[in-house]
């Protein structure tokens, strides 16, 4: 069998929660189904680092999707007459984005759909391309693949969906090369750690608001580490960054590498990850993998994922965001609590078993 793969989101240091998923998943399809053929489709050139085994072809298909024009003339006129071209028997889109002019059998993943419930954190263009061909891929589709049962819920509810067609594979621990490289920056005392774009979705505004007044509440010598590239929209962060009272106690990361991002992790006291909206969120995972305590808001997937692993919090109630790193900064027996449930709950998370029931759907609709 050929099998098609969209591989645009692999791209070298540069990824973030569907990179992440397209790369965990597809190095294990391809040793689980040896016996098969994938043709990994980026829009650009590619590092060969991605082309994991013998049974991947990879080819670079124009033009660059930098722009919803480009994405509807890549999905639905180059990459058909290219998949014609290969043979392929089955397209594995992990994306959300898949093509309507092709009759081959589509596997889509749609991570959430926060484009409809949030459409102005998203530019303008890329929202009404979204809003309006979302629904035409989910037709399209042979089979929707989700990350979370909350995300499963939301696009049934959302699309009117028939929920035989979709089912939920989670993300797991994104693994990375051996640490070697120490922090860039040593820190040496306790601090709250952000993981994620920074972007008004996640809710780092309201974050950096709670820690100032934290910090004025207890007066303690905690720091916060923000890791995230600069992503959309974000002058009242940067302005508030500036003037905020506890500036020197903010240390802002934007670019970084895989090895180095573990170690602050898991050098962190807690991660604090207060999203509006999540389809899943990785570094949840990720926290509980190194036995990191987590204070989470109680929004979309996000309980589901963390589960009795986090203290929850509304993401807009500066109070309870506050309260909840003063409680957990002096509550050894909570703090302790929240990190041995991480280390029990992350068991449920596994890209083996991920990539097991994927190989099992591209094998059924093939």
């Amino acid at each position: 069998m050929r099998i098609g793969v969209n591989a645009r989101f692999l791209l070298k240091d540069k990824m973030e929660g569907i990179g992440v998923f397209t790369d965990e998943i597809c190095k294990r399809l391809v040793k689980l189904m040896p016996e098969h053929t994938f043709y990994f489709y980026f829009d650009r050139d590619f590092d060969p680092s991605f082309i994991y085994s013998e049974n991947i072809i990879g080819k670079k298909v124009f033009p660059p999707t930098r722009h919803p024009i480009l994405w509807k003339w890549w999905f639905d006129y180059a990459l058909p007459q290219q998949m014609e071209k290969d043979k392929i028997d089955i397209f594995f889109s992990a994306d959300g984005y898949c093509s309507l002019n092709t009759n081959i059998p589509q596997i889509l993943t749609i991570h959430d759909i926060a484009f409809e419930h949030f459409p102005k954190y998203i530019p303008f263009l890329h929202a009404k391309f979204m809003r309006y061909y979302t629904p035409k891929y989910i037709e399209k589709a042979a089979k929707i693949i989700t990350v979370s049962e909350f995300s499963k819920q939301d696009i049934i509810q959302q699309y009117k969906l028939d929920s035989n067609k979709i089912e939920v594979v989670y993300n797991a621990f994104f693994s990375a090369e051996p640490i070697s490289s120490p922090p860039i920056q040593e820190i040496n005392v306790p601090y709250f750690i952000f993981i994620g774009a920074i972007h008004p979705r996640k809710n780092v505004l309201n974050l950096i608001e709670a820690f100032e007044k934290f910090k004025q509440k207890t007066s303690s010598e905690f720091k916060m580490v923000l890791i995230g590239r600069d992503a959309w929209h974000n002058e009242e962060f940067k302005t508030n960054l500036r003037k905020s009272s506890v500036q020197k106690d903010i240390i802002w990361i934007e670019k970084i590498n895989r090895s180095s991002l573990i170690e602050y992790l898991k050098n962190a006291y807690a991660l604090t990850y207060l999203s509006e909206f999540e389809g899943f969120g990785i570094p949840l995972v990720e926290a509980m993998e190194l036995g990191i305590p987590i204070i989470a808001s109680n929004t979309s997937a996000i309980p589901e994922i963390a589960g009795n692993a986090a203290v929850y919090c509304e993401p807009n109630n500066i109070h309870q965001i506050t309260e909840a790193m003063s409680n957990l900064g002096e509550n050894k027996v909570l703090y302790n609590q929240l990190k041995q449930a991480g280390l029990e709950r992350k068991n449920l998370f596994s890209w083996e078993k991920s990539a097991e029931k994927i190989a099992k759907i591209l094998l059924k609709y093939s």
